[in-house]
């Protein structure tokens, strides 16, 4: 009788993520697109009898600001009157239930944070039943080290909506340390974890002692993360619109310009400066900033600062100076912001230990308890790590990374991918090392071909799962999922590559970092300019001997103005080309729209 699995939950302010141990691998679940993390967003859209969770949700955002709930963590087990004028500022309409603890008001329904968190839950669990093709019904959730009992009952309470019994509710920091496997560390081994994520943030000490935890002290802000950074830099960018344009702005405006300012956020955690752009964001309206990294952190750095007050506290709580702890753990998401990391280098007077994704961290050592709960963890041993990512070459001639460098051994991920173009018979797998965005720049470890049934683009699903064992061996494996055909390559070892070329492989990623994803950019748009060329051809030959003659040569002449642009590696010229191709034929899809309903009126009788 086999031992039902227990999943481990991080369940996060802005994203959650769901994994479980599968034949001795940590593994994080990703949904049917590959993607691990789930956003921590449920939306109502009007008139629609679903339910939407996740990036669904994230999308009808700007059209319905006030049917969107999102980062509703920050309100798990708290009453209403404790509430700041600030926490009580969001989108969505926050009110009293009859008991004075918070909820959530959309249209005519009220929920509780926890059932919100519930469907987010649900949606969670359902992806790990499809990957275990079984029912799952117990699990481990993180919380923050500073959650109290009414937030911790509160996280166990939406759990239960959900289907699952909690069976641990586990502090974040003590997840992370499992995660980054200081559990194996020398005796009386004091760590410090810095937790910035999209909401909350916690510095926890823990004391390590033959692998049992002890949390010696805990300081944090529930209402504190990157959202915070978004708002700040929301605030500026709405300050740059003229005052006649932010009359006119709707809740849509608003909510572009923070997806917009998050977006930036993100993108200067490796750029020196970004464009802020969003064409017609109110009618003919062209909005576009250019933002730097020293303004950002200058509108960063206050939110920030408000973080060392909550170390310093919990070191003095701890008995403890900087020079007492052996290691400083990042984890959250915003920790990957440069300022971050360098105010906390010089507030502990040493280097954070950066080795694993920090979204990925505090799920990673939630799958572990979980594992230690269900007896598929019986020690832990002294794992090696990849010193470079691991992925394949796609389509255009771009890496696209599998394990991300310094991911602990063993493990096991995997991603889905599909045919490029119509009628392809077969996929070449070519499987490649390095930290370059360009496949040509890394080294390929080794290549097979999987045949398939032809079909239009996107038709076919490959799954494509990299596995790394003790060894350091890479064992890939590549299924269409259509037939159950597959094939497994064994590779050569991916640890066994000396300091000088990793060096020189960092070294090299860091030098060509801004040429490398210009490359990518212009790859990726123009990929995306011949697929839309090769749509409307195919379009305009359909219609042809219908449209009208002004019609047709305006969208011919489109075309040759996008594959005159394609010739020149000019991002925003080509780009420009794309947008004037769609506006030209929009007369030729209404056309399409009609023919098709006309059709389908046919068959049914009623024409």
């Amino acid at each position: 009788m086999t031992t039902e699995p227990i999943i481990g939950i991080d369940l996060g302010t802005t994203n959650s993520l769901v994994g479980v141990m599968d034949a001795g691998f940590s593994v994080l679940i990703p949904d049917a697109n590959g993607q691990r993390l789930l956003p921590s967003v449920v939306a109502w859209p009007k008139g629609g009898s679903k339910t939407l969770v996740g990036a669904e949700a994230r999308r009808v955002r700007a059209q319905t600001p006030e049917r969107v709930l999102s980062s509703v963590k920050r309100f798990m087990g708290r009453r209403y009157s404790d509430l700041s004028v600030a926490e009580k500022k969001q989108d969505y309409q926050l009110v009293a239930d009859e008991k004075g603890m918070v909820a959530m008001r959309v249209g005519e329904l009220t929920f509780s944070p926890q059932q919100v968190a519930a469907f987010v839950l649900q949606e969670l669990k359902g992806r790990a039943e499809l990957y275990l093709e079984r029912e799952v019904h117990r699990a481990v959730i993180t919380v923050p080290a500073y959650f109290n009992d009414a937030q911790r009952q509160a996280t166990k309470e939406a759990g239960e909506l959900a289907g699952l019994e909690v069976l641990r509710i586990l502090s974040e920091p003590t997840a992370a340390a499992l995660a980054y496997g200081l559990d194996r560390q020398e005796t009386h081994t004091k760590i410090a974890v810095y937790d910035l994520g999209g909401g909350t943030f916690d510095l926890s000490i823990l004391e390590l002692n033959e692998g049992v935890f002890q949390v010696l002290a805990t300081s944090g802000d529930t209402f504190l993360g990157g959202d915070d950074i978004d708002l700040a830099l929301y605030d500026f960018l709405w300050g740059q619109l003229p005052v006649e344009q932010q009359l006119e702005a709707g809740p849509s405006v608003r909510i572009r310009l923070k997806e917009e300012a998050e977006s930036a956020k993100i993108r200067l955690s490796t750029y020196d400066e970004v464009i802020c752009e969003i064409p017609f964001l109110i009618g003919s309206y062209h909005f576009r900033v250019i933002l730097s990294r020293s303004g950002l952190e200058e509108l960063a750095r206050p939110l920030i600062e408000r973080t060392r007050r909550h170390c310093l506290r919990a070191l003095q709580d701890a008995g403890l100076k900087q020079e007492d702890l052996n290691q400083v753990i990042l984890v959250g998401g915003q920790t990957r912001m440069p300022l971050v990391r360098a105010l906390v280098k010089d507030w502990f007077k040493r280097e954070p230990h950066v080795g694993l994704d920090p979204d990925e961290a505090v799920a990673k050592g939630a799958v572990m308890q979980a594992g230690i709960l269900s007896g598929a963890i019986v020690d832990m041993v002294l794992l090696d790590v990849t010193p470079l990512s691991l992925g394949i070459e796609t389509f255009g001639g771009l890496m696209n990374v599998i394990i991300p460098r310094n991911s602990t051994i063993p493990t096991k991920a995997g991603e889905m991918f599909t045919n490029a173009v119509d009628d392809q018979r077969s996929m070449k797998i070519c499987v490649l090392q390095g930290e370059r965005e360009l496949a040509k720049d890394n080294w390929k470890l080794g290549e097979l071909d999987l045949e398939f049934q032809p079909g239009p683009r996107s038709s076919a699903r490959v799954g494509v799962q990299f596995e790394l064992d003790v060894n350091g061996i890479l064992h890939v494996l590549v299924r269409d999922t259509a037939t159950g055909q597959e094939k497994q390559v064994e590779m050569r070892s991916v640890v066994d590559v000396t300091d000088e070329k990793v060096e020189q492989m960092v070294s090299e990623s860091v030098d060509h970092a801004l040429e490398d994803m210009q490359e990518r950019r212009w790859i990726e748009t123009e990929q995306k300019a011949k697929r839309l060329a090769e749509l409307t051809r195919k379009a305009l030959q359909q219609t042809r001997a219908e449209l009208e003659k002004a019609i047709r040569l305006n969208v011919e002449q489109a075309l040759s103005h996008l594959g005159q642009k394609m010739q020149h590696k000019n991002l925003g010229e080509l780009k420009q080309a794309m947008q004037d191709l769609d506006q030209a034929s929009k007369p030729l899809a209404e056309h399409l729209i009609n023919q098709a309903v006309e059709a389908s009126l046919q068959r049914k009788g009623l024409l």
